[in-house]
């Protein structure tokens, strides 16, 4: 078991939408844009190698992409855990660029994918926002994200304040998960885990000496 930190970054570029009206009426969106960039220190203090970067999402393309279960959400979850319910739209590509990560998404019909379609047929300006958990190291006055870094959505959709190229702070860093028997869990909730365990297993090994020791005095 070890412990990973939380990593949200928004990332501001400018994305673009894409709306195609179908032969029945209806209507297709899409957005594509910068997801995420390599070899820059972010406003975060934050520096993303590339190597680190590439590595992973040639991972999340084989095993999200890939197998069309890349999904992302509406707003700031708050872990590191996809919901499908609050799902609204399904990333179809994810590619380098240079240092840029370009990536495409399709918005779906769900209740917060049409949400989405609303506020871009109204004209709202909307950004992405990467989720991924993973260790630092601290050099030349940044941190850079180990090797350890695991993607867990290239693009939730959020807000996008201004500022062409900046990111904002992340704002799921107070919490560290843990992987847990195959499972991520907020490692507060692991401790407490633990402790009830251990309690079980102090009550236990109580009892069985009990019955140790009113089994002596029987012979």
């Amino acid at each position: 078991m070890y412990t990973l930190k939380l990593i949200s970054e928004h990332i501001e570029q400018d994305t673009d939408y894409l709306i195609e009206s179908k032969e029945d009426g209806s209507k297709s969106y899409k957005i594509k844009g910068i997801f995420m960039q390599a070899d820059v220190k972010n406003r975060n203090g934050r520096v993303y190698p590339m190597e680190v970067l590439n590595k992973e999402v040639k991972r999340y393309n084989k095993e999200y992409i890939n197998e069309k279960r890349a999904f992302g959400e509406l707003g700031h979850p708050d872990g590191p855990t996809v919901n499908l319910e609050r799902a609204s739209h399904m990333i179809t590509g994810l590619y380098p660029d240079g240092k840029n990560f370009v990536g495409e998404a399709k918005i779906l019909g769900t209740p917060m994918g049409e949400i989405v379609k609303n506020l871009m047929d109204e004209g709202a300006k909307l950004g992405v926002s990467s989720r991924g958990m993973g260790s630092l190291d601290q050099k030349n006055g940044a941190n850079y994200v180990r090797n350890d870094f695991y993607l867990a959505t290239a693009a939730d959709i959020v807000a996008d304040p201004s500022a062409p190229n900046a990111f904002v702070e992340g704002i799921m860093e107070g919490k560290e998960w843990v992987w847990n028997h195959g499972a991520l869990m907020e490692a507060e909730l692991v401790d407490m885990k633990e402790r009830i365990n251990k309690k079980i297993r102090k009550k236990q090994t109580l009892e069985e000496s009990l019955e140790f020791a009113k089994f002596l005095k029987m012979l």
